[in-house]
């Protein structure tokens, strides 16, 4: 008779196997930090790993944050600073800062399921486990909902004409865009500027609709000549509505854009208008993109070496070049090439710009008015200036609209400034025609863990890590505390 199988304790387990284990993608770093609580096995190099290394967990850590796409593309002297700024632990780099980034601009992981919560100007649209709710003001059919529906004072599901996951969603104040798992793009609302990308319909479109000119779509640069002899489709990852225009960003790094170009918001290098998205050719010489943001009339494009081009409407010094020109084409921020910054994430307010380096710090550019830039004042800053009252905490997620910015924190922490209108900028004891020129703490989220936050003119909205979303601020036809 054969021998039973005997059980075998993971203390058992040679040090070599419990890496591969660990090293499989399928822990994340809450995982690994708390096996590092439960058993002494993980500790002790036992000669299979370098010593610098303070556990087994600590290398496997270091081992997924070498491969993240975020720390892939930093240079050592960013490295470096990083790991300084995490108090040396790669646990900490690896779950507070790089997936923690990654996620806020994105779908966030939560205890209750994957989520992204995004505002625009009288609503708010929500991604949860795949699929799209949203509530507010169906002005210019944003919501999704169809022409009868005039608000929803809670969520409701939003119905696509087709089965498919939703994985990224932006919303302006005039029409939204929905980027499916499949690399399909939907859009809806206020089609009169071309901005929802179906040609010349100029009509509003209610409910989600295809964006046809993009479903199989190749770029027309001489990598995308590759991927079209190699048989693959440019499949898209995320977007970014400004005010009547849209950005659309690939997996491969390829930039499209579509609808009013008054400014050279649509970086083609002129100002005519385009009614389905068109390739940002001067991108594609100048690297591969990894985030894009709008303004109301700006386009901002964050770059794996971690330089911002931006382009389009050069008033309040949006484009942080020092002056107010417009910019037809994509324009390196120079301030932050010659410090050697790397930017990993940037965020466009109406008449601002905040953006978080690779160290975790924060800056503002733009104009200063009611403390939106957080220095102490009103001034305009002309470039990029270093956030200083923030230098002691490790940001994770910027966030900018009309007059007032949001920051978080690793530790969960949301930090606040500008201005008070309607309440939105969360802090209770002061009034509507307050200014809060300085970072400031929400007091009223202390006691929760914050992963992702989201403000639009009127009202602010968060996620927590269990799920939860909390709502502050009003608009006129919804009133978001009442949001759980």
């Amino acid at each position: 008779m054969a021998d039973e199988a005997r059980s075998v304790s993971i203390e058992e387990l040679p040090s070599h196997l419990l890496i591969e284990i660990l090293s499989s993608g399928r822990l994340s770093a809450v995982d690994l930090a708390c096996l590092e609580q439960t058993s002494r096995i993980f500790w002790g190099s036992n000669g299979v790993f370098p010593l610098k290394f303070r556990s087994l967990v600590d290398y496997v850590a270091f081992q997924q944050c070498d491969s993240h796409p975020i720390y892939r593309h930093l240079p050592s002297n960013a490295r470096k600073e990083l790991f300084e700024r995490c108090s040396c632990e790669w646990k900490r780099a690896l779950l507070r800062f790089l997936q923690a980034v990654e996620q806020a601009s994105d779908v966030v992981e939560t205890s209750a399921g994957n989520m992204q919560i995004t505002t625009g100007r009288y609503h708010t649209l929500l991604i949860s486990d795949s699929s799209v709710y949203s509530c507010g003001s169906n002005l210019c059919g944003v919501l999704g909902h169809g022409p009868y529906v005039k608000q929803c004072v809670s969520f409701s599901r939003i119905s696509f004409p087709i089965a498919s996951q939703v994985i990224h969603v932006s919303a302006s104040h005039n029409h939204a865009a929905f980027v499916m798992k499949s690399g399909e793009v939907f859009t809806c609302g206020d089609n009169s500027s071309l901005c929802c990308g179906h040609g010349e319909v100029g009509r509003t479109i209610f409910r989600p609709m295809l964006v046809e000119a993009l479903k199989g779509f190749l770029a027309s640069s001489f990598f995308s000549y590759l991927l079209i002899f190699s048989g693959f489709i440019v499949i898209f990852r995320n977007v970014a509505t400004g005010l009547s225009f849209t950005v659309f960003l690939t997996r491969q790094g390829h930039v499209y854009t579509c609808g009013t170009n008054v400014h050279g918001q649509l970086g083609h290098g002129d100002t005519v208008d385009r009614p389905t998205p068109k390739i940002v050719e001067s991108l594609e010489e100048a690297g591969c993109v990894v985030q894009v943001a709008a303004g109301p009339t700006f386009t901002l494009a964050v770059m794996t070496d971690g330089t911002i081009h931006s382009f389009g409407s050069g008033s309040n010094f949006c484009l942080g070049h020092g002056e107010q020109h417009n910019e037809l084409q994509p324009r390196a921020i120079q301030s932050f090439k010659r410090k050697n910054i790397h930017i990993v994430r940037v965020s466009a307010g109406d008449e601002h710009v905040v953006a978080l380096d690779s160290s975790g710090f924060t800056y503002t550019w733009g104009k200063g008015y009611c403390g939106a830039l957080g220095h102490g004042d009103e001034i305009d800053k002309t470039t990029p200036t270093l956030l200083s009252g923030l230098r002691g905490h490790l940001a994770v997620q910027v966030c900018a609209r009309k007059r007032k910015t949001f920051v978080l924190v690793d530790d969960g922490s949301v930090f606040g400034f500008g201005w008070m209108g309607f309440g939105s900028l969360g802090f209770s004891d002061r009034g509507t025609a307050d200014k809060v020129l300085k970072p400031r703490i929400l007091e009223s989220l202390r006691g929760h863990r914050v992963s992702q936050i989201s403000t639009g003119l009127y009202h602010t909205v968060v996620v927590t890590n269990k799920g939860f979303i909390f709502g502050f601020g009003t608009t006129k036809e919804l009133n978001l505390a009442m949001i759980h």
